[in-house]
């Protein structure tokens, strides 16, 4: 009988880790073209995403006769300022620059896994964001979920997903912080939220991320990193970094990601595999940072004990 919650994740956590071993698997070099990823740093995040998604011209990838997903992150119902969850600001920047361009159909949708959805955007303040924006603001654990099967899978054969989710054109904007499991948890591993059962994705974890991508694979990816967050995703121990991270290419997206706070793409199975299904590249050589000069805002976020631990696992 294990005495504490923290105990049973502990080796479960040792389990999943041993499913997501690495395998020497590098990142491809796909193409000769250039990915253009935008770096903002500023103190005033709403004007930070507008600027960072008119870098990338956002807009080029979205149909004004489609509805627009918007995909944060809220695990559980923690503040923002803890580092865990995202931010409303980045949020309301993404939805004004929509909104700016002529973009009129948007909501905001998540299936949070440890809490109460209504109440984790409550506590962000999401919901005064929708209500001044005038959109709508979706549980999507209440959402109605279709079969879908997964081509070329590496693990995941069919997945449940949030028919809004399918009929939607996704923007996933994640908060930047380290994982146990995966390293990292950036704009590809967020689209769990969209998945029922959460459970079903937890083995063989990296492969499924990389699965689901090829079926629900984000338009625009607009990473969090007002306060980022290191220890792992619910550790609680925020980094102030005062960036956002914008692309049209997710899998660059979160390479760029991970390289700021100190994580070797390499290092990053999902990733790596996400790029060998063609999603997007991984190598920092085909990706262009326009905004701030990667150097200038690179910091080793450090991994809590327990995921110390199970790297030695992977």
């Amino acid at each position: 009988m294990w005495q504490t919650v923290s105990q049973i994740e502990f080796y479960l956590c040792i389990l999943i880790r041993l499913s997501v071993k690495q395998t020497g698997l590098r990142c491809p070099s796909l193409t000769a073209k250039t990915v253009e990823v935008a770096i903002i740093k500023g103190d005033k995040p709403v004007e930070m995403v507008v600027e960072a998604l008119a870098l990338i011209n956002a807009k080029q990838v979205f149909r004004m006769d489609e509805r627009i997903l918007i995909k944060p992150n809220y695990i559980n119902a923690s503040h923002p300022s803890t580092g865990i969850t995202t931010d409303a600001r980045v949020i309301e920047g993404t939805v004004k620059y929509l909104k700016e361009k002529g973009f009129s159909n948007i909501v905001i949708g998540e299936g949070s896994g440890f809490a109460d959805t209504m109440k984790a955007y409550e506590v962000a303040g999401v919901d005064e964001v929708a209500g001044h924006w005038q959109i709508d603001l979706l549980d999507l654990n209440k959402d109605e979920y279709i079969v879908v099967d997964v081509p070329n899978h590496f693990a995941l054969k069919s997945v449940r997903i949030s028919k809004t989710a399918m009929n939607s054109a996704i923007i996933s904007v994640p908060k930047l912080k380290l994982h146990k499991i995966t390293g990292v948890t950036l704009s590809l591993k967020n689209m769990l939220g969209v998945v029922q059962p959460k459970g079903q994705m937890h083995f063989h974890l990296s492969e499924k991320i990389a699965d689901l991508a090829s079926v629900v694979k984000p338009r625009l990816a607009v990473v969090d990193g007002v306060i980022g967050g290191e220890g792992h995703e619910t550790a609680g121990r925020p980094v102030p970094m005062n960036i956002v991270i914008a692309g049209l290419e997710p899998v660059a997206v979160d390479t760029v990601g991970a390289t700021i706070i100190g994580i070797d793409v390499d290092n990053v199975k999902h990733i790596k595999l996400a790029s060998k299904k063609e999603l997007g590249t991984c190598d920092l050589k085909q990706i262009r940072i326009i905004g701030e000069p990667l150097e200038k805002v690179k910091r080793n976020f450090k991994p809590s004990f327990t995921s110390y631990l199970m790297s030695k696992f992977a």
